[in-house]
């Protein structure tokens, strides 16, 4: 149970969703060294905290520093570096970033399930992977701040993916339409599913770019004079 607790803040040290900070081994010879290391990352990402903040902060900094070097020297995928989240505990980012007020029954609806069967398009062979960002179908990082919007971002990367492969544009849309307008099952900053955003994009015909309608981190009234601009997906 605790090494699921931890994985929340672990994908956000992975994902380094704003600039990373750069860890060295010099960096962990010394408890000076652990503090010269904290108050360079503070001054990078402009970070203010009373002392007796600082000095509880330092304490997680420090175990989180420690997980990222421990997992680097590890034979893994992946590495990690120290971004913003790193003097966050796992309950405090999971509680400012990963919180959901929908109600568990409403997961249970949506459309039927299909028969179980899929073809490729006109393909007789598939790679057994596929890195999209490399084909042009990803646009840049976005972060969603201190709001439980993550399955408009989930829904809007899927649209903005399958818009590109269809039509070879890439174009960056907008998921504070989605919070904004998409309510009912959907709650905006307190959590919403993935497939009422889709339906509410099918039925509308589309969705506005991110330059129309930019994101706020905030829940706020559906922009009648925005909506109608919408792209036109295929």
């Amino acid at each position: 149970m605790k090494k699921l607790l931890l994985v929340a803040l672990y994908l956000a040290l992975v994902l380094g969703i704003t600039e990373s900070f750069d860890l060295h081994e010099k960096d962990l010879e010394s408890e000076e060294s652990l503090w010269d290391l904290y108050e360079k990352w503070r001054s990078h990402h402009t970070v203010s905290t009373s002392l007796d903040e600082k000095r509880r902060r330092f304490n997680v900094f420090r175990a989180n520093v420690l997980h990222v070097h421990n997992t680097n020297m590890m034979d893994k995928p992946y590495k990690l570096k120290l971004n913003k989240f790193a003097d966050m505990t796992s309950h405090e980012f999971r509680t400012a970033y990963a919180s959901s007020k929908v109600k568990h029954h409403t997961m249970f609806r949506g459309a039927p399930l299909g028969n179980g069967s899929f073809m490729y398009e006109k393909t007789d062979k598939v790679p057994a992977s596929v890195d999209w960002r490399k084909n042009g179908a990803v646009t840049a990082v976005k972060d969603q701040g201190k709001c439980g919007s993550c399955w408009a971002f989930s829904t809007i990367a899927a649209v903005e993916g399958i818009n590109f492969i269809k039509t070879n544009k890439l174009i960056t849309l907008s998921e504070q339409e989605l919070v904004d307008c998409n309510t009912g099952w959907n709650h905006g900053c307190n959590g919403g599913l993935m497939d009422y955003a889709f339906e509410f994009i099918k039925k509308k015909g589309g969705i506005t770019s991110e330059s129309n309608y930019p994101y706020r981190a905030q829940d706020g009234q559906c922009d009648a004079k925005k909506v109608p601009f919408h792209i036109q997906l295929i």
